[in-house]
């Protein structure tokens, strides 16, 4: 049986020869897209102090009190200086894409800041920590410094028991943005793959 070829075969041809370098452009360009928008929520997170719409636990009244005690006014966690929040960076390698805290990453006073990004996320302590008359001559101007009241000191041999809580600034903007994340990067997907004849 004879087969006969309609059509413009050439263009076809054309178009086949250039849909695996299109689907791969356009797969690389939704990723680097929806990498940045997801960097964008925890910048913005942070900022607004409820990442993925889950306030932070506020600051306490003596971290409050330290803070100003050290010049430094501001009410909000995790931005004293910056240094976490303008450190959430995007990687594109190959086809993935890491969006969070790199491990090279150093705060300005060259501190890894993956290891407060990681106390941040999910909390840490308790930790133990013998007074000396030094630090609670401190905390106590600290504290009188912003209008609270210092309780007794104790006795010199006591302890104080620290525990940071979890200010999660990743978890819940993943959580919520890939709710509908396969479907949104599909979307972008297709309308990034509408072929040019």
């Amino acid at each position: 049986m004879p087969v006969k070829l309609t059509g413009d075969w050439g263009l076809t041809k054309r178009i086949l020869a250039q849909a695996p370098v299109k689907v791969r452009r356009a797969y690389q360009q939704t990723l680097r897209r929806e990498a940045h928008a997801l960097r964008a929520e925890m910048i913005r997170g942070i900022t607004s102090q409820a990442p993925g719409g889950e306030p932070f636990k506020p600051l306490s009244e003596v971290t409050l009190a330290i803070r100003q005690m050290r010049g430094f006014t501001g009410t909000k966690a995790l931005i004293h200086r910056g240094d976490l929040r303008n450190a959430i960076n995007v990687i594109i390698r190959n086809d993935e894409a890491f969006v969070g805290v790199p491990r090279k990453a150093r705060t300005q006073d060259k501190h890894r800041l993956i290891d407060v990004a990681k106390v941040h996320e999910f909390g840490a302590g308790p930790f133990v920590i013998t007074k000396t008359k030094k630090m609670m001559d401190f905390l106590f101007a600290a504290l009188r410094n912003a209008g609270i009241k210092p309780s007794s000191g104790g006795n010199k041999n006591s302890v104080i028991i620290v525990k940071i809580p979890a200010r999660p600034f990743i978890r819940p903007v993943f959580d919520k943005y890939f709710k509908e994340g396969g479907k949104r990067f599909l979307e972008k997907l297709s309308n990034n793959l509408k072929l040019k004849v």
